[in-house]
């Protein structure tokens, strides 16, 4: 009944990025924006705006990407140095109707040459840096359909090699010569004249921006989203957030390329909150920043929270004025939920926890308090979102399991995206009668609360759940800084940790920290930056366990690791 009022209710409307600022500034255009650095394409505009300069801003570089001859539905790649105008140039693709294609900085060349390819000719929107780097000697001519700067200038003898076919007709015989033409990118600076256009806002079901998965099990997948799943997710969080509306300075630092940033700042700006956008998320830089803007919410990636404990008692207590702490992509660490509620001076602050997935956005939710945090169970992200999300829980052919019994989770809901770009089969493959699977092991307790096993491709037969005993060795181990367990070629789980300060890790604290933990292989310890990473920071589990046994083969011999493309 609730989610048929509720799809009656909202039907028609849509989440556009391109109108985030505009609205924001419709209502209050003298609202507060602080970033942490200026932007790349105008540094002399500083790291202070109101709401209205952004909107201007936006206006300004989406009649440049007009004047240029993007179009509306035409996709727009943006693969660039990381900084906040990945989202106003994003923002500006999307006011004239064209469709953003979110490309993380993260990404190396190839990964993002192949992703550029499955998007079909896409305009490409770069920076000279980028150029010079990650795509130097990358193949673009034929594969975009015209490079545009952002910033900087083009290297020198940009040469891109294409394959020239001629058929021979009285053979039928086709042949390639290789051929050489250089890209010749345009600058949008050159277009600073060009007149403002009127919005365009694409059909409610029309696909309206592309994020990739995270690709912690191979190449990514790109996510085609719309206006109305957009809307969905965005209901919620508005709810949630109404408490703190207009009254406190809220600081996000996250990836530019994921869905969840834009949702975030929509929330925010829709309140009226003052904002704080953060390009770096190291504590030497984000501990003064905090300092000077003391901001009442701070939502980041769940891994850089872990870096974040460190600011409990960092000079000027960065984190104290924080009454809501907010989280999303994955469950918590219950130490860093705990760490981060003591930091804080306010009487009685929160910690919301949500769980969610590209494919969906939010499905789950859970807050914590000082008085509750110390009994947080790491695994348990809390309840469905009612009215928005069904979810169930099912064995191997498909039927429904009761409270308490583990399998496959499965939903469904109005957020889900249109699908796979280039990959429609593969997307639908995870459909069952309008179900969708997460890609999750979990279970629902008897009060409904959904309580989270691990990955499907991550599961270790030796182990009932990896991120639960990764959950206690980050508790008993407070000089941890990452923990993760990966199967070696023949099955067995291998512990690999990175440790504060890169210390090494005393062989005698392990033993007691997992005595009563299931057989284990011996730990292998990492620098921290050694450990492959996401653009929202996850540790490639993969791609982890593939460069450790290529280096260092377990005993018995080298076995082929098993395929994990599925799922992100």
């Amino acid at each position: 009944m609730l989610h048929t009022l509720l799809s009656r209710v909202t039907r028609g409307n849509g989440f556009y990025i391109g109108d985030i600022f505009h609205a924001a500034a419709r209502r209050d255009a003298t609202t507060q924006i602080t970033l942490d650095r200026p932007p790349q394409y105008a540094p002399d505009r500083g790291t202070h705006f109101t709401v209205g300069q952004l909107a201007d801003e936006i206006d300004e570089l989406a009649a440049r990407l007009w004047a240029v001859g993007v179009r509306p539905t035409e996709r727009v790649a943006l693969y660039k140095t990381d900084g906040f105008d990945i989202a106003l140039l994003a923002c500006a693709a999307a006011r004239i109707g064209a469709v953003p294609a979110l490309l993380s900085p993260a990404l190396d060349g190839a990964v993002a040459h192949e992703l550029l390819v499955r998007l079909e000719k896409p305009w490409l929107l770069t920076d000279g840096d980028t150029l010079a780097g990650k795509l130097r000697g990358v193949p673009l001519a034929d594969d975009v359909r015209q490079v545009l700067l952002s910033a900087g200038t083009a290297p020198p003898g940009l040469v891109a090699e294409t394959a020239d076919r001629t058929t021979d007709r009285t053979t039928e015989r086709t042949t390639e010569r290789t051929t050489e033409r250089t890209a010749e990118p345009i600058a949008l600076a050159e277009y600073a004249d060009a007149p403002v256009r009127e919005p365009v806002f694409l059909h409610p079901r029309q696909p309206s921006l592309i994020t990739h998965s995270s690709g912690t099990t191979g190449i990514p997948k790109l996510a085609v989203h719309c206006p109305e799943a957009g809307w969905h997710r965005l209901v919620p969080q508005r709810v949630v957030s109404w408490p703190i509306r207009g009254k406190e300075t809220a600081a996000l630092c996250m990836t530019f390329v994921h869905s969840r940033f834009y949702q975030g700042l929509a929330m925010f700006l829709s309140h009226g909150n003052p904002m704080v956008i953060a390009v770096d998320p190291h504590p030497d830089s984000i501990g003064p920043l905090f300092v000077r803007t003391r901001p009442g919410y701070i939502e980041t990636h769940p891994n850089t929270y872990i870096d974040w404990e460190e600011l409990d008692h960092a000079p000027g207590a960065p984190l104290s004025s924080v009454r809501v702490f907010g989280a999303t992509f994955d469950a918590m660490h219950p130490r860093t939920i705990q760490r981060m509620l003591a930091a804080s001076r306010h009487r009685r602050p929160v910690f919301v926890q949500f769980y969610g997935q590209s494919e969906i956005g939010p499905m789950a939710g859970r807050w914590y308090t000082r008085r509750t945090a110390h009994k947080a169970d790491g695994r348990c992200v809390g309840l469905p979102l009612p009215g928005f999300v069904s979810l169930r829980v099912v064995d191997d052919s498909g039927r429904r399991l009761g409270p308490g019994r583990s399998g496959h989770l499965e939903v469904r809901s109005r957020t889900r995206i249109l699908t796979y770009l280039g990959e429609d089969e593969r997307f639908r493959s995870e459909l069952r009668d309008g179900w969708w699977r997460v890609g999750d092991t979990g279970y629902l307790d008897r009060r409904g609360l959904l309580h989270l096993m691990d990955r499907e491709v991550d599961r270790i037969e030796a182990v009932d759940s990896n991120l639960a005993v990764e959950d206690l060795l980050m508790g008993r181990l407070e000089e941890l800084r990452e923990v993760v367990i990966v199967a070696d070629p023949r099955g067995e789980p291998v512990p690999v940790v990175a440790t504060r300060g890169e210390a090494p890790l005393d062989e005698r604290r392990w033993r007691r920290a997992t005595v009563d933990l299931p057989p284990m292989s011996a730990f292998r310890q990492l620098r921290f930056d050694d450990l492959p990473r996401t653009s929202t920071r996850k540790i490639q589990r993969s791609e982890l366990a593939r460069r450790l046994w290529e280096e260092h083969p377990p005993p018995g011999g080298m076995r082929a690791v098993p395929d994990t493309t599925r799922g992100a």
